[in-house]
């Protein structure tokens, strides 16, 4: 993975070139089947307007080529602020079992903790098997399943919900 290279973009922060590289990218793994969220690939502008979101953005280089991102954005209720959520995580199948993944999700782990976040949280498809089993890596804890939640067609799976409780990390 040494060619890869993550950086934290923060709103705005992303080129217009990047952003639309990344929804090209989005598209095509939804076009495949990604759990990202979309049951068709999403139109362009509102991939690229969601990077525009106030949120705290990884983002995968090889050179100058953006081949995959990760977010978290904080909870909206003022009572939920100090935690947020990992939304969404994406990476080339050109570039998938490198460790692009694993050194995005950590970037965003430690941009929480350097911003505040007490919890992290994210769900996954229940046959993301792969994204599952990098979260638990990471330390991430399955707290709950919320059982054929995930509509896709006619298809149905489980929602995996994970947390990593960040505020232990810092008592150490």
């Amino acid at each position: 993975m040494g060619d890869v290279e993550v950086r934290l973009v923060g709103p705005g922060g992303l080129s217009a070139v990047d952003a639309l590289v990344l929804a090209e990218l989005v598209r095509e793994l939804v076009a495949g089947g990604a759990a990202l969220g979309w049951v068709e690939p999403p139109p362009v502008p509102e991939v690229v307007a969601l990077f525009a979101e106030e949120l705290t953005l990884a983002v995968a280089y090889v050179g100058l080529t953006p081949v995959g991102f990760g977010y978290w954005r904080r909870y909206a209720r003022p009572t939920h602020r100090v935690n947020a959520d990992i939304e969404k995580v994406a990476v080339s199948p050109k570039h998938q079992g490198r460790g692009v993944g694993r050194a995005m999700v950590s970037a965003l782990i430690e941009a929480a903790r350097e911003q505040g976040i007490e919890v992290l949280t994210l769900d996954v498809r229940g046959d993301n098997v792969r994204a599952a089993a990098l979260y638990e890596s990471l330390s991430f804890r399955r707290y709950g399943v919320l059982e054929r939640f995930v509509a896709f067609g006619d298809d149905r799976y489980d929602k995996l919900l994970y947390a990593l409780d960040l505020r232990a990390a810092s008592k150490t």
